[in-house]
């Protein structure tokens, strides 16, 4: 075995063990925000919010945010040979859904190249877009976006 195929072996033996003592002690923690503030609120939990009602297109905080979706998306197929978004949010149904056509943005490649179709990597909607609920925030907020870009 030559010395790079020994330093790896002893690498990934080395991260097996140190994971593997880790998890013992991590069962026993709490879990906590950023800034320390307890999540493990049975109110936060997965599930435990309402969707908010249907609603025209919620202001956006900063430039470039994702839009924010303002409908429920339960039951949404988005996968590989459909994506339900579409059916409404297409450049050939935006007006008779009466809903946001999908930007240009999303016909771009990473090189910046136009595309006929979505880009692949802007497909899957609800990596960047997500639907309003009543959920409170982890931590207190006090975000307030640029005066000088409105």
């Amino acid at each position: 075995m030559n010395k790079k195929t020994r330093n790896l072996v002893f690498a990934l033996v080395a991260a097996l063990g140190i994971g593997a003592m880790a998890v013992p002690q991590a069962i026993g923690q709490t879990v906590t925000s950023v800034r320390g503030a307890d999540v493990a609120d049975p109110e936060l939990a997965p599930g435990m919010y309402r969707m908010l009602p249907d609603g025209p297109p919620i202001p956006r905080d900063y430039i470039q945010q994702p839009p924010m979706v303002p409908h429920k998306v339960d039951g949404y197929e988005v996968s590989l040979n459909f994506n339900k978004c579409m059916d409404c949010h297409s450049w050939t149904r935006y007006r008779a859904a009466g809903a946001t056509k999908v930007s240009l943005t999303h016909f771009r490649d990473r090189d910046a190249n136009e595309l006929s179709n979505i880009s692949p990597r802007r497909y899957f909607c609800l990596q960047c877009h997500v639907p309003m609920t009543d959920a409170r925030p982890l931590v207190e907020n006090t975000f307030q976006p640029a005066t000088g870009v409105r």
